[in-house]
């Protein structure tokens, strides 16, 4: 029997990897594969929370470039984060796969708002739980929402599920066929080597709260779940060294409430 060797996990999905080859709005064929994949691991028992950007529709820094108030700018990034988490969430009850939207920032008629205990008891019922509108205030990106919802639920991992990529590389590697791709990697690393995972805060509050980070690539079949039952696929991130400092077993087997990177 597969065992996964984490029991809570964060998602993290970019606007963009919902867009597909398109580059921007939804692509249904997208949208049905990652609420597969994201069954297969439910099915593990394992407990998912779904963060979602909004990359596909809006984007914040963008708009503000074009003369918009960099905070109005980023209220709109938060509703296109809400337009993806609906249609994430449609796509997983298509499946059969319990969910619920929460937002922080509050649209009663479409979702609950983000209270944690109330996620976390959505979790142990076994309902994935999609994080949408971003932290609720301008200035902070869904990664940083990521890493701070991961930290309120006890989560054991981020899974940075990415579009075009399948881990982290020296450089661009579509740009630049010499990028090389690591393998592991520390929290310093992403903030002294500048390589855009994500912002400094939320490589911050993952270290600050020792939460291990996996980049992968969305689009290769199953590697959702490949990630859970703990191949080696990705960019492992975590450790003074990208080291775990521990074992892999799952909490169950190591009695921590999260695994120590």
């Amino acid at each position: 029997m597969e065992r996964p060797i984490y029991r809570r996990v964060v998602l993290k999905l970019s606007g963009e990897a919902l867009a597909g080859e398109r580059g921007f709005g939804l692509d249904a064929e997208v949208l049905a594969s990652v609420a597969r994949q994201i069954q297969s691991v439910h099915a593990l028992g394992v407990q998912i929370a779904v963060v979602v950007g909004g990359g596909n529709i809006w984007r914040g820094i963008a708009g503000s470039r074009e003369g918009i108030d960099r905070a109005t700018a980023d209220y709109m990034g938060m509703l296109a984060t809400v337009m993806n988490a609906l249609a994430l969430q449609d796509a997983l009850e298509k499946i059969g796969v319990p969910t619920r939207v929460q937002t922080s920032i509050e649209m009663r008629q479409v979702a609950e708002p983000y209270i944690r205990r109330r996620a976390i008891r959505h979790l142990e019922k076994g309902r994935i739980v999609i994080f949408a509108a971003g932290t609720g205030n301008p200035f902070f990106s869904t990664d940083t929402t990521a890493a701070l919802r991961a930290a309120e639920i006890e989560a054991e991992v981020i899974l940075m599920a990415k579009n075009k990529v399948n881990g982290v590389y020296s450089a661009d590697p579509l740009k630049d066929p010499s990028a090389r791709k690591f393998d592991r990697l520390s929290y310093l690393d992403l903030l002294n080597l500048g390589l855009g995972v994500m912002d400094a805060t939320a490589s911050s509050l993952c270290m600050d709260n020792n939460i291990p980070i996996i980049v992968f690539s969305v689009h290769e079949p199953d590697n959702i779940r490949r990630v859970v039952l703990g191949e080696p696929i990705g960019t492992y991130i975590g450790g003074e060294s990208g080291e775990p400092s521990g074992d892999r077993r799952s909490p169950q087997q190591n009695g921590k409430s999260r695994e120590r990177a």
